[in-house]
């Protein structure tokens, strides 16, 4: 008779042979065991206040809110600053998906950033998450299996804001835009929902990125006598434009419309200064009571109200990993497919869906600025004007230049 010892031995390895498939498997499902999200953002220049590290948090609160693991595996959060720059942000990309094994980019914001990031994710194959950024492109002619843009786009800013503003008389537009991508594009689709409105563009100038002194095109949109000069900017340029315009006279005998604002301008300008002025967003924290509950959470933390952008990287994290838990797997196509298959419901958006050319769609709404009297609590900024449903709001499929749109 064989020893004890040598025969449970041999049981043993019968057992682990018999595991050991099973347990790879298991250990498939999630590449490394780790399921790592990545957030590159401006931490440092003119859009960090926008997003920076209040995104950061905001993707660490769906991370925690999910319960800090997904298939039985932990999920991390790595985070950096791009800094803007189209190139840091390429090169970032690449080195988390080959040595850092970062299996989604769960923001990168800035147009010109993202499209540089989306092209090594595509090459990699991994899926990114766009909240920050704006033009229309990255759902159209630049569209990609791997890509989810969820808060908002050109198209629909200018739909907002663009449309309003010309019904509110202001009928002769003249454009400040900052000269890059987004600018372009924000430019573009306001122009035309402009003219479609049956209002005019008597000109335009554009400015570098970014811009202190707006002085001489201030100068030149006076000149042009239209009655609404449009900020096709964003962040610390949309601010330092705005309080110039002032300084020098301009306002209120020519009305600004902000472009791409949130409810962290209209904090940075104060109300006497913002008051009156019609914004597009995809979220106010005071909208109903599961903004305001989800928003003073962040508040705790933050000492701030959380913007479009905050929400829209939370809601984008939480819907990719509950695609991630209804997959059973990280795998980008299979994670992807569930993305688009299943319905968005948060405190970000309703019934929202990702569509074939990587756009979520969902409500928009048309916001105004309280005046200061009219304020009852801190940031109690806005009135919502309008709902904008999600499919006036963005881009129809029929009129898209996505080659994975079947028209």
């Amino acid at each position: 008779m064989k020893p004890v010892s040598v025969m449970l031995g041999a049981y043993a390895a019968v057992l682990a042979a018999l595991a050991g498939p099973a347990a790879n498997a298991a250990q498939e499902k999630i590449s490394d065991g780790v399921v790592r999200i990545g957030v590159m953002n401006d931490l440092s220049g003119p859009y960090a206040y926008v997003g920076g590290p209040y995104s950061v948090y905001a993707a660490q609160m769906a991370i925690d809110d999910f319960g800090g693991k997904v298939l039985g595996k932990p999920i991390e959060l790595l985070s950096i600053d791009h800094q803007n720059k189209p190139d840091i942000a390429s090169n970032k990309a690449r080195e988390w998906f080959d040595q850092d094994k970062v299996d989604i980019l769960g923001e990168v914001a800035a147009s010109a950033t993202s499209l540089a990031a989306i092209k090594i994710a595509k090459e990699k194959n991994k899926i990114v998450l766009l909240s920050g950024p704006a033009a229309t492109r990255i759902t159209n002619e630049d569209c990609t299996p791997i890509t989810a843009h969820w808060t908002y786009d050109t198209y629909a800013l200018a739909a907002g804001t663009g449309r309003a503003v010309v019904k509110d008389g202001g009928d002769s537009w003249f454009f400040i835009t900052v000269d890059y991508t987004f600018g372009h594009s924000l430019e573009k689709d306001t122009a035309d929902m402009v003219k479609a409105s049956g209002g005019k563009v008597l000109g335009s100038v554009r400015h570098p990125f970014p811009t202190t002194d707006f002085s001489s095109f201030l100068l030149q949109a006076q000149a042009s006598g239209a009655k609404v000069i449009g900020l096709a900017n964003g962040g610390t340029d949309t601010l330092n434009a705005i309080k110039q315009a002032s300084e020098f006279g301009i306002t209120p005998k020519q009305r600004i419309a902000g472009l791409l604002m949130t409810v962290s301008d209209v904090h940075a300008l104060g109300l006497k200064a913002a008051q009156g002025t019609y914004i597009t967003e995809a979220f106010y924290w005071d909208m109903n009571n599961e903004t305001r509950a989800w928003s003073k959470r962040f508040f705790e933390k933050m000492k701030r109200m959380p913007n479009e952008i905050q929400a829209g990287v939370y809601s984008s994290i939480t819907h990719y990993l509950k695609a991630v838990k209804a997959a059973g797997t990280d795998a980008t196509g299979a994670v992807m497919a569930k993305m688009k298959a299943m319905p968005v419901n948060d405190m970000f958006a309703k019934n929202g869906k990702l569509r074939e050319d990587g756009r979520m769609v969902h409500d928009m709404y048309l916001l105004q600025v309280k005046k200061p009297e009219e304020s009852k609590y801190p940031w109690d900024y806005y009135h919502v004007r309008q709902t904008i449903p999600g499919d006036q709001a963005f881009i129809p499929l029929s009129k898209s230049t996505c080659p994975l749109v079947k028209k």
